[in-house]
């Protein structure tokens, strides 16, 4: 099992709730932290852009990512969702297991 973490901005709380129970309930992810108050700043249609955002980072399998991403972009309501789907090089294999027993992988 390669776990992996899913980087989500949105535009909001419930936003980012949303989608995290959504990924949750299906059994793509295995966990998400909700950060509020994120401050971004990011060139859109040439002009250089600052907004108020929340960050979502899920916990999940490799092998489920692209599944999780390609749900969190239906639900997104940006035009182009800011996802990241980043590696873990290492970690507790403790958590590893359990991340992999919530998203079904049972080894």
């Amino acid at each position: 099992m390669k776990p992996v973490l899913i980087y989500i901005t949105t535009a909001s709380e419930a936003e980012a709730k949303e989608i995290a129970l959504s990924l949750l309930n299906a059994r793509l992810i295995a966990a998400a932290n909700i950060i509020p108050g994120a401050i971004s700043l990011y060139r859109w249609c040439g002009e250089i852009e600052e907004a108020s955002e929340c960050v979502l980072v899920a916990k999940t399998r490799g092998e489920l990512a692209d599944a999780a991403v390609k749900q969190a972009e239906k639900m997104h309501s940006y035009e182009c969702p800011g996802i990241l789907v980043l590696p873990v090089s290492s970690g507790s294999e403790t958590y590893f297991d359990w991340i992999a027993a919530e998203t079904g992988d049972l080894k």
